[in-house]
């Protein structure tokens, strides 16, 4: 008996203490609030890693300093962005540019070639790699092409090929320099020679603005490779480069084992290459937009006496 006394008698567990209910005080909340308070939901894009130094950076920061890290890093910006700062005031209107026929090999490798159009598409909400707008620049009314590195490595294809010449024709219709933006690692060979091609039909196509005597001004990009670098993007009146943007027609590995010798340091980039009278000046993105406004000025200024 005295055992079956002591089990009734033993204690049960402690009373809650006032405040220290099971859940905490989350507990007097709706289950929903109580969910919300405990876990904050953080933004996947909230930081952006720099490239160069692994420095973990706080977008609106970046944003604020229109995508250039503490460490000079100039990085790749869509066309949007790339309008937006270097028109006077963000203010532009967006040039309408003819759709080509897409895969005219009917080209696969490993999947079919419609398919990387589609997921590019999907990805940057753009029809192919290149963007034009109009607006003003310092002032002056100006037609620029951006080449948009997100879409397949702003490969050059037909359609983009026909932007260009479209983006031209604009600039000619409107009595107006022409600024590009190249972005690209060269022709997009999933259609063979058309893609070629443009380097031709490109390269005419300044002929026009040359007729017209209108100022033709290129601003080299990271990064501007291949048959990019081998037509439009080195034929501009003036040749500007944003820092260590790099520019070269083939890789620094590929020319290494080709010449069989080791590249000097910072080999291909815009620094090197206006030591070297390949490009005229290099310029940082938040100077463009006065530096470009004060090159048109003055090639419009003379344009507008030889016409006189």
């Amino acid at each position: 008996m005295a055992l079956a006394d002591d089990k009734r008698k033993k204690p049960g567990p402690p009373a809650p203490i006032a405040g220290r209910e099971r859940g905490g005080w989350l507990a007097k909340f709706a289950p929903g609030v109580r969910k919300l308070v405990s876990k904050r939901e953080t933004p996947e894009n909230l930081w952006v890693k720099c490239p160069d130094t692994g420095e973990m950076i706080y977008r609106s920061d970046l944003e604020a300093s229109l995508w250039v890290t503490p460490a000079g890093r100039h990085m790749k910006i869509r066309p949007p962005l790339r309008f937006s700062y270097t028109f006077d005031n963000g203010r532009f209107r967006t040039i309408a540019l003819p759709v080509m026929a897409d895969d005219p090999l009917g080209f696969a490798y490993g999947k079919p070639y419609k398919d990387s159009l589609a997921a590019a598409r999907k990805t940057t909400g753009e029809n192919d790699a290149m963007a034009a707008a109009a607006g003003e620049i310092g002032g002056m009314t100006t037609v620029a092409l951006v080449q948009d590195f997100a879409f397949l490595g702003g490969s050059m294809g037909a359609s983009a090929g026909e932007a260009f010449l479209a983006a031209v024709d604009e600039a000619v219709r409107m009595e107006a320099p022409f600024v590009v933006f190249p972005a690209s690692g060269g022709m997009r060979m999933q259609e063979g020679t058309l893609s070629l091609m443009q380097m031709a039909r490109t390269t005419v196509a300044i002929q026009k603005l040359r007729q017209a005597r209108l100022p033709y001004v290129v601003v080299l990009t990271d990064p501007t490779t291949g048959g990019a670098l081998a037509s439009y993007a080195m034929l501009g009146d003036v040749c500007l480069a944003e820092p260590g943007a790099t520019v070269g027609f083939a890789g620094r590995r590929v020319i290494e084992q080709t010449i069989r010798e080791t590249l000097p340091p910072g080999f291909q980039t815009s620094e090197f290459l206006v030591e070297r009278g390949m490009v005229d000046r290099v310029v940082a993105r938040k100077e463009l937009p006065a530096v470009l406004g004060s090159i048109l000025r003055t090639l419009m200024t003379g344009r507008q006496r030889l016409v006189a």
